[in-house]
């Protein structure tokens, strides 16, 4: 069997690997492992062929880490509005409780409404930045 073929079935390996695990980290593996196949495809030796694994695959793992390391932790579920479509619409709070929370009609249904920490609580249009079970925290717009 051809070195490269050995390469290509490793890469095959490693990405159904991280179909199954669901880590990006073996897809930058695999980009090393593919690397190493076209470098035997060019008649590199066995050890350039390693070096160029090593260097891709490692390279896009630190890279990659260094990306992630980067970026702002993502939001919390009831208060990301990829996961949550209620985030960001307004409602109207006619009158807020002594405790600061508040009852609210939206989307057909009565809400218990709180307000965000810190805010001052105060009768118009809100927006919603949280769902807290059935508990819509809301600030003031």
């Amino acid at each position: 069997m051809a070195e490269s073929t050995i390469w290509w079935l490793l890469a095959g390996g490693l990405i159904a690997l991280e179909l199954l695990t669901d880590t990006f980290y073996l897809l930058m593996l695999s980009l090393g492992v593919v690397g190493a196949a076209i470098a035997a495809h060019l008649g590199a030796s066995v050890t350039l062929q390693l070096v160029v694994a090593a260097l891709l695959g490692g390279g896009g793992v630190v890279a990659w880490r260094s990306v992630k390391k980067h970026q702002p932790p993502a939001l919390p579920a009831g208060a990301n509005r990829d996961v949550n479509l209620d985030i960001g619409e307004t409602l109207h709070i006619d009158a807020w409780n002594e405790d600061g929370t508040s009852s609210a009609h939206y989307r057909g249904a009565n809400w218990t409404v709180s307000l965000r920490t810190g805010a001052a609580s105060s009768p118009g249009l809100h927006r919603i930045v949280e769902v807290v079970g059935s508990r819509l925290v809301v600030e003031k717009v």
